[in-house]
């Protein structure tokens, strides 16, 4: 199934945008290369009970991780009271069994020892106090647990050789992050590093960047993206799940909690 094939339900979009999505899936191009990099860094051969999705938004994560692990239990939270019941409204309209979405900051979690697995992709650089946000999902880890944690990095290159700051989006409260600064911090709250390096290589920046180009990170010029996406998604597929080794747009770090 197409990646956030299910967000043909969501109550804000358009009929026209609920045809796209159904033949296209979720049609944002820097969020099916963070999908690809983040879900090949699960480890497959482990149980999952438990996963929770830290900043779920409109819930893609959540209901792929439903799919892949059916036997699991999955909890979506976001801080956004509207993502929320879009989310739920979705689980029900597809009959979701083992997806649930509940209204919380990834501060104020208070699951302790609870999670086998949790996913925060590109959460971070929305936080002001990143270090709180890390204790509270070290805290919800069971022991032995897994954080897939991407974020993006300070850098990028950008439109294709430069290497520029990375992009200006509204909502980010620091632009993005160092490999060692971030992994420092995972470190330092408890975490052991199982892996960690760079994400977007050479394709999937060059198509990320012209969806930038495009939308500016605002949702500008939709029209225009709806015909560029189909073009810069293959692109983005030529270096399918690359690892840069001195320079990507993202940056990913696998913790366990011992």
């Amino acid at each position: 199934m197409l990646l956030g094939h299910e967000q043909i339900y969501h109550p804000e979009y358009s009929i026209i945008e609920k045809a796209y999505i159904a033949l296209f899936g979720m049609p944002i191009v820097g969020l099916r290369i963070r999908a690809r990099n983040v879900f090949s860094l699960i480890p497959r051969h482990r149980q999952y009970q438990r996963i929770l999705d830290a900043g779920s938004g409109p819930g893609v994560f959540s209901f792929e991780l439903g799919r892949r692990f059916p036997e699991a239990r999955i909890l979506g939270i976001d801080i956004r009271k509207e993502a929320i019941e879009a989310s739920k409204h979705i689980a029900n309209k597809i009959k979701s069994v083992n997806v649930e979405f509940r209204q919380v900051s990834i501060e104020e979690l208070d699951e302790r020892d609870t999670f086998n697995l949790i996913l925060c992709v590109d959460i971070l650089e929305h936080i002001e106090d990143d270090l709180k946000a890390l204790h509270a999902l070290y805290d919800a880890l069971s022991p032995g647990g897994i954080l897939i944690l991407h974020v993006p990095a300070l850098y990028r290159r950008y439109p294709a050789w430069k290497k520029s700051l990375n992009f200006d989006v509204e909502t980010h409260v620091r632009t993005g992050y160092e490999p060692d600064e971030i992994k420092e911090k995972v470190k330092n709250v408890g975490f052991l590093i199982r892996e960690s390096g760079f994400t977007y290589g050479f394709w999937e920046t060059l198509s990320n960047n012209l969806s930038y180009m495009i939308t500016r990170a605002r949702k500008r010029n939709k029209f225009l993206y709806s015909l560029a996406f189909p073009i810069l998604n293959l692109i983005s597929l030529l270096g399918t799940r690359a690892r840069p080794e001195n320079l990507g747009a993202g940056v990913f770090v696998v913790g366990e909690k011992g």
